[in-house]
């Protein structure tokens, strides 16, 4: 079953209405009582396992970051951070490696994107074939039931660091999840692509929490990996020294025992991407504009780009597309409402929320401090003018935000689970991991792909 199909059984299911109507009003009986505690994937959802070890060159983990809710997080590792930092960074001499000629991806795949608001790049290439670490140092096998996976020498200081992309899946409020086949697949991609290490959030899924849950969990998400990062610092400070007795207890005590250790060897949050697909989007969207407003209260982390793939952004007032384009394949507009209807609280179900709308004015911050923001958008999508209206509010205030729109696609047609293998998807990631070096990359390694 597909993501847009699992999807329309989900709204089906919760609004308690026959296939055969699927369309019809929901009904007022379903329980509206809030579960703080939550669900972050559905029964029916085909989820991957984590796998710890670099068997296709990316680790994995899952991990449940809230006591108090079922949010969690799932860490995608590129083994290229097990790679030796190089000692100075200088300035590449050398123009930007081209394709090799009469590679495919270098013509036709390429002009597979119908319009883009930046002048066109080369796009970086995957491997072929997976790297192959059976024999990679820090990877523990041990028996008899142990962790058997990548864990980080203790006391190696030099490590080779690498960007945090803050992932956030799609599926319209009420399915989907951070760790179902589709989305594992995508990040593996984005994480080898841009070499950087993808936190991939689990957040509280709807009807069971509407509105703010899933934007509250973003948030939350991002303030963790400050911490996370605040309590490695002073892990290396104080826990390299060796403590006994009650010093021993005190660096315990503060946090020490905490720190992630993928996060604390490899991760550098001061070159943090946002990434949101669909919904998620709105959610990132969100987290960068809270990000902004916190300014040096959230060091050291520091959002500098944002994408948003075919973002959720509805409104009162419609624009062409949506009038064009309201029975378009996958997620129609009908289907969208509904979802709305499920996310949103009775009281204050809008389209021109903010969680909705991102044009309505008054949200702060001003637009002029939001970071550089990517948007991709799908021919067929019926959203795609409202985001890219959102993008050229962005580019009036000087904000770097082009628009990267893909002729003859749908909407989620790089993420879907029936499409994630076509062409599109992978040039759309391979642009997505283009513009995102400009932001992520170390001074003179902008196109070391």
């Amino acid at each position: 079953m597909s993501d847009a199909e699992c999807g329309r059984e989900t709204l089906q299911r919760v609004l308690q209405v026959p296939p055969e109507a699927p369309f019809a009003e929901p009904d007022p009986s379903p329980a509206e009582e809030c579960h703080p505690f939550g669900v972050t994937t559905r029964p029916d959802e085909s989820v991957a396992a984590a796998n710890p070890s670099f068997s296709d060159g990316v680790a994995t983990k899952d991990i449940h970051i809230d006591s108090l809710t079922s949010l969690s997080v799932r860490i995608f590792l590129p083994d290229s951070a097990l790679a030796s930092p190089e000692p100075n960074s200088k300035p590449n001499a050398n123009p930007p490696r081209r394709p090799e000629p009469g590679r495919p991806e270098t013509t036709s795949l390429r002009a597979l994107r119908r319009n883009s608001y930046e002048p066109p790049v080369p796009s970086p290439r995957e491997e072929e074939e997976p790297r192959r670490n059976s024999d990679v140092g820090g990877l523990e096998s041990a028996a008899g039931g142990g962790y058997r996976g990548y864990s980080p020498a203790a006391g190696d200081g030099r490590r080779k660091k690498l960007p945090v992309i803050l992932q956030f899946h799609g599926g319209g409020w009420v399915s989907g999840s951070n760790d179902s086949v589709a989305n594992d697949f995508f990040c593996r991609r984005i994480a080898k692509l841009c070499d950087a290490v993808v936190v991939a959030v689990g957040y509280r899924l709807a009807p069971e929490n509407r509105y703010p849950a899933a934007f509250e969990d973003g948030l939350k998400v991002l303030n963790w990996l400050a911490k996370q990062a605040n309590l490695a610092e002073c892990s290396k400070s104080l826990g390299g020294k060796k403590l006994e007795g009650q010093h021993k207890h005190i660096v315990d005590s503060f946090g020490a025992s905490m720190v992630e250790p993928w996060l604390a060897a490899h991760g550098n949050p001061s070159r943090c991407v946002l990434l949101g697909v669909s919904c998620g989007a709105n959610i990132a969207d969100y987290v960068a504009r809270k990000a902004v407003e916190a300014g040096k209260l959230m060091d050291p982390v520091k959002v500098v780009a944002q994408v948003l793939m075919y973002p959720f952004f509805v409104g009162s007032v419609p624009t062409r597309s949506e009038i064009k384009l309201a029975n378009s394949y996958f997620y129609d507009k009908a289907m969208c409402m509904l979802a709305w209807k499920l996310f949103l609280p009775e009281e204050e179900f809008s389209l021109d929320h903010p969680a909705a709308n991102p044009l309505v004015p008054g949200q702060g911050p001003p637009l002029k401090r939001m970071p550089p923001t990517l948007t991709v958008v799908a021919e067929h999508d019926w959203m795609r003018d409202r985001a890219i209206a959102y993008s050229e509010e962005l580019r009036k205030v000087n904000v770097d935000a082009p628009v990267y729109e893909y002729k003859d696609a749908v909407h989620e047609f790089a993420t879907l689970d029936i499409l994630l293998k076509s062409p599109q998807a992978q040039v759309c990631a391979e642009d997505i991991a283009i513009w995102v070096k400009k932001y992520i990359s170390l001074r003179g390694h902008e196109f070391s792909y």
